[in-house]
């Protein structure tokens, strides 16, 4: 039986986003139905989209210029959860005040970069491509990992759980896979008309190159997805993660690192916090879904034995402005504030200082510590790779992990 071109596209709602799949995840191989041993170094990337007001998250409740700047905003002394006596967290993060707790959570404070950019693309694409201000890429820093570190491996790459690949995945010759969910994509290539393509293509010879590459990673993606199904089976959370896209991402997020597929990045988001009005209802139920949905992630993988071998890393493209603004909200800022949370931290707690509120720069918030150190830290010291490669340049390791 015989397709034409015009017929493929037709009848597959996978075609179009067939082709950003990665071809590292045809090199895919079984290695068991057991959980994988100990020693898998596994990098679960938070996003935390709009720009998160970290002084309303860390917060300096002992602190005069905190409460003068946000007379109506500033979060009172007596609700924030201390951590050390001078920072606490927002109210509803208890879930990740737990971590704190015990040990699982290293803060770092005024995280940012040269020449900061208050446009949210504009600033987002350098967080994601690790580029100078002045620069602009067209490859993620997780793309170039994959470059880098994944030539001819299998099973060992980057998978963002959302319907669109974030250009922080996307490298120059390999991708990241974006799948919101396993079982979806695995019955939608359960169509007879793409398996019977895919059949096609082995017994046909196509003098067309578009042809035949689309017939070709159309049978990678069926591949695939019938790979990450069989893993994915393998396990199924009994944890009772919050309500959400949030903590439903994370929770398929668990079940694929304790299915045993070999992946060593996942990359998820949650946001809006772009809270130039009426900040505090937002960001508290988005803190809340971020916090809630740690707490059960951590549960998770501490109860199938996986903790010790993932580290979580949160960022947001930018903090907001220390002064509150007249619609109950803020408006963009510079420096904020990163989380890691994992079970191998060398140096829990609070890393450093928190922001100096008496000495600013024009009203916002001084970086003190480059958020590629972080990126060095995580890629060197946490997954093996050469970070100075991938990020083009040699930057400070912060001594956490």
């Amino acid at each position: 039986m015989s397709y034409s071109r015009r017929d493929f596209l037709r009848h597959s709602s996978l075609a179009s986003a067939s082709l950003l799949l990665p071809r590292f995840l045809k090199a895919f191989q079984p290695l068991n139905n057991s959980i994988l041993p100990a020693g898998n170094k596994t990098l679960v990337v938070i996003q935390m989209s709009g720009g998160n007001d970290g002084l309303n998250t860390v917060i300096p409740y002992r602190n005069d210029d905190y409460y003068r700047l946000r007379p109506t905003l500033a979060v009172k002394q007596a609700d924030a959860l201390s951590l050390n006596g001078e920072l606490g967290f927002n109210p509803v993060m208890k879930g990740m005040k737990d971590l704190f707790d015990n040990g699982s959570m290293a803060i770092i404070n005024n995280v940012g970069y040269p020449n900061p950019d208050r446009s949210h693309f504009r600033s987002m694409d350098i967080w994601q491509t690790a580029s100078d201000a002045d620069k602009y890429l067209q490859n993620g820093w997780l793309g170039r990992y994959l470059d880098n570190e994944c030539s001819g491996c299998a099973g060992y790459g980057a998978i963002e759980v959302d319907d669109t690949l974030s250009l922080a995945m996307k490298g120059l010759n390999k991708k990241g896979m974006a799948i919101s969910d396993p079982r979806r994509l695995h019955q939608d290539t359960q169509r007879k008309i793409l398996r019977d393509v895919s059949a096609d293509y082995a017994t046909t010879h196509h003098e067309n190159n578009t042809v035949d590459y689309l017939y070709k990673t159309q049978a990678e993606t069926i591949s695939s997805a019938d790979f990450i199904y069989d893993k994915f089976n393998n396990f199924r959370s009994t944890t009772d993660y919050p309500q959400g896209e949030f903590g439903k991402n994370l929770k398929t997020i668990a079940e694929l690192i304790i299915s045993g597929i070999d992946t060593r990045v996942y990359y998820v988001s949650i946001g809006s916090f772009d809270t130039h009005v009426g900040q505090k209802g937002r960001q508290e139920k988005l803190l809340q879904e971020l916090s809630d949905g740690l707490a059960a992630f951590v549960s998770d993988l501490k109860q199938n034995n996986r903790f010790k071998d993932t580290m979580v890393m949160t960022f947001s493209e930018f903090g907001r402005r220390v002064h509150e603004n007249g619609s109950s909200g803020t408006d963009h800022g510079t420096a904020n504030n990163m989380f890691l949370v994992g079970g191998a931290l060398t140096k829990p707690g609070i890393y450093n200082e928190s922001a100096n509120l008496a000495d600013l720069d024009e009203g916002d918030l001084k970086y003190h510590i480059d958020f590629r150190s972080i990126y060095a830290t995580v890629l060197n010291r946490w997954i093996g790779a050469n970070d100075a490669k991938i990020l083009g340049s040699q930057f400070d390791y912060v001594n956490i992990i």
